[in-house]
């Protein structure tokens, strides 16, 4: 079976801890424990978010000086790189020598005129208090909004059409290797808008790829990926162990599986859960009788069996609940 799991944050960084490598590395760690069954058993493909990491890179090299700061595309290449490198480690030291393990430097393709680009809301960064994080958005021109009872700067989240690397990918599964890819929803990258072919010899008119200051929704970009894959289960993984209708309530209740049109009938948080179910849903309403599966890293031998997770698939009936 062909595999695509989306580690969500938490699964590198926790809500309030210190972003330091160490962290970072028992948090990959802990991840590929839960992972590496998976990969000896099917082939698999990892993709991560990247926001706290991206984040706190422009940070640093803002604090250093105006010119040191680098755009999004590049800090999100960067960001691949380093937690690809986290991965490949650490799942490594849970596989025999023989198994593969790759990190795919992977570019995703956005549309110059998606309406997300003049409204930011993607979380990126350390948390701050509301004096603090209204206090850097004067001074550095940063959007900010709260994120539970933290604030966070926000940038400008489009949705992927396509990820520029999926042959190499394809070829790597095909050759038995895991495959690390899409890394913070992928680079964002966009061709630009009018005429603006390259001249060259070849006999084909190129159109002129560049980066984008933004970050893509991993989640969504995992849907795309796992669809150009023909991946047979999509797993966004996080840090609740199921899509919960009236959450915070007495009322509270664990969906196990629905379909795609029912999941979207209900409202979930834009800021949380929201993209999480609309990726899902995407993948499964384009893949019928395939499944996309949202529940928590350490379920995911009970999620592989089908026994634990939001379960979202055109074969659903009625709803039912764990």
């Amino acid at each position: 079976m062909r595999v695509v799991v989306a580690l969500g944050g938490n699964a590198l960084q926790k809500r309030g801890e210190a972003m330091t490598v160490e962290n970072q590395r028992e948090n990959v760690r802990t991840a590929c424990r839960a992972l590496s069954p998976v990969a000896m058993e099917h082939e698999l493909v990892i993709s991560h978010g990247n926001g706290p990491q991206v984040g706190l890179l422009s940070l640093q090299a803002s604090s250093y000086d105006e010119a040191s700061t680098y755009p999004f595309d590049v800090l999100g290449a960067q960001t691949e790189g380093m937690i690809g490198y986290f991965i490949e480690q650490e799942l490594g030291n849970f596989l025999p020598y023989e198994k593969s393990i790759a990190t795919i430097l992977t570019m995703t393709l956005v549309d110059a005129n998606d309406p997300a680009m003049a409204d930011p809301t993607k979380f990126v960064g350390p948390v701050y208090s509301e004096a603090d994080a209204k206090r850097l958005a004067a001074e550095k021109g940063w959007t900010v909004k709260q994120d539970g009872d933290k604030w966070r700067r926000v940038v400008p989240s489009p949705l992927p059409e396509r990820i520029f690397e999926i042959r190499p990918i394809q070829n790597l599964l095909e050759m038995g290797a895991v495959v690390v890819c899409t890394g913070g929803g992928g680079i964002p990258t966009m061709y630009l808008p009018g005429d603006t072919e390259l001249e060259g010899p070849w006999d084909f008119n190129p159109k002129h790829l560049v980066g984008v200051e933004a970050v893509i929704d991993k989640d969504r970009s995992s849907a795309v990926l796992a669809q150009d894959l023909e991946a047979d289960l999509l797993v966004i993984a996080t840090d609740a162990d199921a899509v919960y209708l009236d959450w915070g309530t007495a009322d509270q209740k664990a969906i196990f599986e629905i379909s795609p049109d029912a999941i979207e009938a209900y409202d979930f948080p834009a800021g949380s859960m929201g993209p999480k179910v609309e990726a899902a849903a995407d993948f499964a309403r384009r893949n019928p009788g395939r499944v996309a599966v949202i529940g928590a890293l350490e379920d995911l031998p009970a999620i592989m069996a089908g026994t634990k997770g939001t379960r979202i698939t055109t074969d659903a009936a009625e709803p039912t609940f764990h």
